[in-house]
C-alpha cells in the first residue's frame, strides 16, 4: 500500500484494531495521514534512540515503529521487517 509520494518502504497489508480505529475516530483522527507520516519517516513521539533504529530498519529490513499520541491515547503503528504487514492498534493491544 502506498500512501505518500516518496515513501521510505513498504507497507505491505495494512489492517488496525477495532480499538484503534475507534480512539481514531473519536479525535477526529484519519488513519492513513497516520500511515502516511510512517511510511515517509516522521515516527511520531518516539525516543531518540528508537528513531535512530527506524531509519537502521529501513537500511537492513527490520521491524519499523511509530508513536503517535492523542489526547486521551496514543496509537503505534508497527510495520514487520519483512514488509508484510503494517498494524495500527493500542500499546495495550501489543
Amino acid at each position: 500500500m502506498l500512501l505518500c509520494s516518496n515513501p521510505l518502504f513498504s507497507l505491505g497489508q495494512t489492517v488496525a484494531t477495532p480499538h484503534a480505529l475507534e480512539l481514531l475516530a473519536q479525535h477526529n483522527t484519519s488513519c492513513f495521514s497516520l500511515l502516511a507520516r510512517h511510511q515517509s519517516g516522521d515516527w511520531g513521539n518516539v525516543p531518540a534512540e528508537d528513531a535512530l533504529s527506524n531509519q537502521e530498519a529501513i537500511e537492513r529490513g527490520y521491524r519499523i515503529m511509530s508513536v503517535y499520541p492523542l489526547e486521551t491515547g496514543k496509537v503505534w503503528i508497527i510495520t514487520e521487517a519483512d514488509r508484510s504487514v503494517t498494524t495500527v492498534l493500542l500499546p495495550e493491544e501489543y
